[in-house]
């Protein structure tokens, strides 16, 4: 017999390619869960076995490995990211389904499953990274069997993945408190190919945990030269550092959503010049206007037409910056963008916590800050010793 997935006929579209969906680790978990429940009241193996995700495609995913024992069945399902940068593609998922003195289903991580060590995720301290909806899935997966058998007694369905924990350290898991491998994820069951909003709920992970721990002030940096930056040259445990990448009015939203009372950026120039032009997203794709926003502070600066006109023909910011350090209107000019980026980010923040910024080049060092981010700084820094 022929099985089609439903997911051949879902793709999106980026830059002139078509890149397919794939399934989430928790799907693999729930199909795995499922068939060998299956197993374990019927007689025959199972090759395969259907499911429908929360997202509502149907799925019939092949059942690897499987191994039996007195009261309990094993078998596992590999993980397909589709066209997805994911580093837990290819990895397999496997589910131990086992008759158990409790009563309903208990589920479970195992080898490779990570275990929560900080507050603010979304299971306890102490208990295995199952996310909701994919322990909702493997729920009610294995009731659909479960039910069908008129078994009474108890079910352990205990989840693991082999090459988890090293496969972790390439994942948001070390950042988040997470210890011991992988999380088993997914709130739609499937993955989009580079998946903006995975990379925003994982930013609202972790600052979900950061608040849960106590921390009402936050800091953010778009990436590697931000936290760089915090090392060397600030009193920031860079470690305690939010990377936000491109998503500026995205991670503001949520930091007033989850009730945070400031939060400061921490940025080379690159980025946070297009947020002084109210750019929210410092993606190349939704705007670029560097060069023009540079140029505009620059002539409110004391610019002449030919500066302006050398700044709207640079291609980087550092190129820029040498023309304003040439005509002696860095500071000044930098003095225009520092208001233009608070003016910006409160705007966001709608004037329900505190935001300010500071500003740098790789080439040039601390070009300036808002009126914001002294404040922010010294709560930081209080913040420290008390935990200190």
């Amino acid at each position: 017999m022929e099985y089609k997935n439903d997911l051949k006929s879902h793709y999106i579209i980026k830059n002139n390619k078509k890149l397919r969906f794939g399934y989430t680790t928790g799907t693999c978990a729930a199909a795995a869960a499922k068939a060998a429940a299956k197993m374990l009241f019927g007689e025959e193996e199972v090759s395969r076995i259907s499911l429908i995700t929360p997202k509502g495609i149907a799925l019939h995913l092949q059942i690897k490995d499987i191994s039996k024992g007195a009261g309990w069945v094993s078998c596992a399902v590999k993980k397909d990211a589709g066209d997805d940068p994911d580093v837990t593609d290819g990895l397999c998922i496997y589910a131990k389904v086992e008759k158990y003195p409790c009563s309903g289903i208990l589920i479970e991580g195992g080898e490779g499953v990570g275990r929560i060590t900080k507050k603010g995720l979304e299971q306890p301290v102490g208990g295995a990274a199952i996310n909701h909806v994919p322990r909702t899935m493997i729920q009610a997966e294995v009731e659909s069997v479960y039910h069908e058998t008129g078994y009474q007694g108890g079910l352990l369905v205990t989840i693991s993945v082999p090459k988890g924990e090293e496969i972790a350290v390439r994942t948001f898991n070390p950042r988040l408190g997470i210890t011991g491998g992988i999380s088993i994820l997914g709130t739609s069951g499937i993955v989009e190919p580079m998946s903006e909003a995975a990379l925003v709920k994982s930013i609202e992970i972790e600052m979900r945990m950061r608040v849960a721990e106590g921390n009402k002030y936050l800091s953010a940096t778009p990436g590697n030269y931000g936290e760089a930056y915090l090392k060397e040259h600030m009193n920031i445990p860079y470690e305690e550092n939010i990377k936000c990448g491109n998503h500026v009015g995205e991670t503001i939203d949520m930091a007033v959503n989850l009730g945070a009372k400031g939060i400061l950026f921490t940025s080379h120039i690159g980025k946070l010049i297009k947020v002084a032009g109210g750019i929210m997203n410092t993606h190349s794709r939704w705007a670029d206007a560097r060069a023009e926003i540079m140029c505009g502070n620059a002539i409110r600066a004391g610019a002449n037409i030919d500066v302006a006109d050398a700044i709207l023909k640079t291609a980087t910011t550092d190129e820029a910056l040498e023309i304003l350090v040439g005509s002696h209107l860095l500071d000044s000019t930098m003095e225009e963008i520092m208001s233009k980026l608070q003016y910006y980010l409160d705007y966001r923040a709608c004037g329900r916590l505190m935001t300010g910024a500071i500003v740098f080049s790789n080439k040039f060092g601390y070009l300036g800050q808002t009126k914001g981010a002294e404040a922010l700084v010294k709560k930081l820094d209080a913040t420290i010793k008390q935990e200190g």
